[in-house]
């Protein structure tokens, strides 16, 4: 089968190598030429290329190769190996072939810009951590780069005041840490902010974390790993159609751990805009 091979940012030579010999995978130059695009990387490589992924219809599969590989595991992909079966059932009878939704954020000041994103959006602390992060080697940034630059942002990073419209509706400003808008259920590398969220159903969930102690703060930072940060009073958490976010200041907005805008914001949801190999069902 014929496939283009998108290349993240670290060395995933030796990777590409295996996957070739598990597949028997034709590689070809341009995507236009493959049945398949298939990246080696992780969140921010993926980012990077669903415009035209969603514009050629092409069938992506993701080999995690990168620092988070939260979007490859919401399509339970883990390892190589899952890559390679999923890319088996759909050769040998499309049984691996999904179809997901993405989000898209619109920048409120230019109504003709518009973003996808695969994982989680998010407004807050979680884009001051994602900004230190980024800037950490690859190797420590892989290995809890996100959870190191967490702790020094919980002590000095100021709730700010956003304004969170649902559906149309104007809403009430409030002191806010974070605003995630998500697709899937996890970002960061592990973080959970919205177990509930599914690729396929048509809805963004919405994470809102209040102004809260720092103590408070450093307690709820653990529980968002398994998904039990909901049970805290200052967090709110829904499902909706659009989140408009608005600030007194503007704020840097982060979706799949790469800088996009700043508010204010406007998000949607796309239906089903995205084919995907998994191989089983999607990870709930």
């Amino acid at each position: 089968m014929r496939a283009a091979a998108i290349l993240g940012l670290s060395d995933v030579t030796k990777i590409k190598v295996q996957f070739q010999r598990l597949t028997g995978a034709e590689w070809m130059p341009a995507l236009n030429d493959a049945e398949v695009a298939v990246i080696f990387g992780g969140d921010g490589t993926v980012h990077r290329h669903l415009a035209e992924l969603v514009e050629r219809k092409i069938p992506l599969l993701v080999v995690p190769c990168g620092s988070g590989n939260d979007f490859a595991r919401a399509l339970a992909i883990r390892n190589l190996r899952d890559a390679a079966e999923a890319w088996r059932r759909y050769e040998s009878d499309r049984s691996a072939l999904r179809t997901i939704d993405l989000g898209v954020i619109c920048e409120t000041s230019n109504s003709k810009s518009s973003h996808y994103f695969c994982c989680v959006a998010g407004v807050g602390i979680d884009c001051s951590i994602s900004a230190k992060a980024n800037r950490l080697p690859p190797w420590l940034r892989a290995h809890g780069g996100y959870a190191l630059c967490a702790s020094r942002e919980f002590i000095r990073y100021a709730p700010a005041t956003m304004t969170i419209g649902l559906n149309g509706n104007a809403g009430a400003a409030a002191p806010t840490i974070l605003a995630a808008v998500a697709n899937a259920p996890a970002y960061g590398g592990g973080m959970r902010i919205a177990p509930r969220a599914k690729l396929d159903d048509g809805k963004l969930d919405l994470c809102l974390v209040r102004a809260m102690s720092a103590f408070k703060l450093f307690c709820l930072f653990p529980s968002v790993y398994f998904g039990r940060h909901l049970g805290f009073r200052e967090v709110e958490y829904l499902q909706t159609d659009t989140v408009r976010i608005q600030t007194d200041l503007p704020l840097d907005v982060y979706a799949d751990g790469e800088y996009i805008c700043k508010t204010p914001v406007d998000f949607r949801v796309a239906r089903g805009v995205l084919k995907v190999l998994a191989p089983s069902t999607l990870t709930p």
